[in-house]
């Protein structure tokens, strides 16, 4: 089992930047890939971003491409999620996740085994 706790959301101003954390806790021996995605009440859960845990690939669903920036401290199984130049459509509660080989793209949901409780992450205009 792995253990996903993600920090970091906060009410910010347009135009902010924010730092998410995620660190991960448990069997996480076997991890091919870390993501973000993100959840609005009413609306299905969206892929943000992901990176590859050993190669460092990333990628970025366009709504962010630019704007944020996703990156991995393997010595502290710990991802995190840089967001510059927050817009209010970036409110929502952003859920960490760790997948290992599944075949699926890390854009996909099922690409993903285990899942944190999420962070609120609030944009005032």
């Amino acid at each position: 089992q792995v253990q996903l706790v993600e920090s970091g959301g906060r009410l910010v101003q347009a135009g902010d930047s924010l730092r998410l954390s995620c660190t991960a806790s448990g069997r996480t021996n076997g991890a091919y890939v870390m993501g973000w995605f993100r959840q609005v009440p009413g609306k299905e859960r969206e892929f943000v971003a992901a990176i590859t845990w050993h190669g460092g690939r990333t990628h970025y669903s366009d709504s962010v491409t630019g704007r944020f920036a996703v990156s991995r401290d393997g010595a502290k199984n710990a991802v995190y999620l840089q967001m510059n130049n927050l817009k209010p459509e970036d409110t929502a509660v952003y859920v960490c996740a760790w997948g290992g080989i599944t075949g699926y793209s890390e854009i996909y949901s099922d690409a993903y085994s285990a899942w944190g409780q999420g962070t609120q992450v609030t944009v005032s205009g």
